[in-house]
């Protein structure tokens, strides 16, 4: 393949417009969650991901698993775990079973505050959607994530 080859040009451009429907959908959604509730984006899906958690088997993420639920590497999510911990939204605690396991929960301050967001982070996910699906380049992707489905292979 060659840069004019016409199967890597728009290989190359839906990467592009991808890329440039995530940045526009995070920013947007970043903005509204940081101006009416102090959360960044990925503080909300941390806390998102953790107030799934329940109790029965298989219920509590290992530190590895909610790494890869918000898409952050081991140490970043560590370290946004402590954050969110020192402003008194989540608490760490042994795993009862394996004494070497650490699990993470929300506490009910981070429950308040994420149910109070939840509904910004909605709206500012319908704005931002709304505003791309106007652009004829990424109107294809929205519809895709519009519908919940996934994009046939």
């Amino acid at each position: 393949m060659t840069a004019e080859d016409p199967a890597l040009t728009a290989l190359a451009q839906g990467w592009c417009a991808l890329s440039l429907l995530h940045g526009k959908i995070e920013s947007h959604i970043e903005r509204a969650l940081q101006s009416g509730h102090g959360l960044s984006v990925r503080e909300y899906s941390l806390l998102d991901v953790l107030s799934r958690q329940h109790d029965g088997e298989g219920g509590h993420l290992q530190m590895r698993q909610v790494a890869d639920s918000v898409v952050l590497s081991q140490s970043a999510t560590t370290r946004l775990v402590t954050r969110l911990e020192d402003r008194g939204l989540l608490e760490r605690y042994l795993c009862p079973t394996d004494r070497r396991g650490i699990y993470t929960n929300v506490t009910e301050a981070g429950r308040t505050l994420l149910e109070e967001a939840r509904p910004t982070n909605d709206k500012a996910l319908r704005e931002a959607l709304e505003e791309a699906g106007a652009r004829p380049e990424l109107a294809p992707l929205v519809r895709v994530v519009e519908s919940g489905t996934a994009v046939p292979a």
